[in-house]
């Protein structure tokens, strides 16, 4: 998943937040580094990856961007499914809402600034100055997003491919992620409470 979906499956808890929206950047044992509440963000963030990239959906929403991207399909699919989490009207009752949430994201990372790695903290006022979270829910925002995969990657060249299959699937993707997004909340929550309770 992409970062309004750990943002969200932090589940209002700041800690599980950090750990959750910075995992990647957070490498071996720098993990042990942090506070057990990080520590427990860090874990959810890789069993949501885990259980998103070897969900049955998930492959399906992969094939569609295979053919162009081979491995690096799932990274598209991670920025599809932002989008249309951002116009979830069962998660965010309307685009107030969603713009409350992604405020009050900025907000908590802001807070705890310190505590996030050297390159979050890096990406972070792009990523607030520009709106990242809100922005999934347009196309356009995907498209930058897209974009961006490409200027991360060794070996990605372009994103035009990824943008045309994204709109040509439009209604197929959506499908996917209707189905998803509930096992992988609920799982999400479930991974929590036994984190928690151990």
């Amino acid at each position: 998943m992409n970062y309004l979906a750990h943002a969200y499956l932090s589940f209002d808890q700041p800690d599980i937040l950090i750990g959750n929206m910075t995992s990647d950047f957070i490498k071996g044992k720098k993990q042990f580094d942090y506070p057990i509440s990080i520590q427990e963000g860090i874990k959810l963030h890789r069993a949501i990856d885990e259980f998103t990239d070897f969900h049955p959906v998930t492959q399906e929403a992969k094939s569609f961007f295979r053919p162009a991207y081979r491995l690096y399909s799932g990274a598209f699919v991670d920025v599809v499914y932002d989008h249309f989490l951002a116009n979830d009207t069962v998660e965010f009752a309307n685009e107030a809402a969603l713009d409350i949430f992604c405020r009050k994201t900025y907000h908590l990372l802001q807070v705890q600034k310190d505590m996030l790695p050297v390159k979050f903290q890096q990406i972070l006022p792009y990523m607030q100055a520009q709106n990242w979270l809100y922005n999934y829910r347009y196309k356009t925002g995907i498209q930058k997003s897209f974009g961006g995969l490409v200027r991360r990657s060794v070996y990605l060249t372009e994103s035009d491919i990824a943008f045309e299959v994204f709109n040509q699937s439009y209604e197929k993707l959506k499908l996917c992620y209707d189905t998803f997004f509930p096992e992988l909340k609920k799982f999400a929550s479930d991974q929590l409470i036994k984190m928690k309770n151990s």
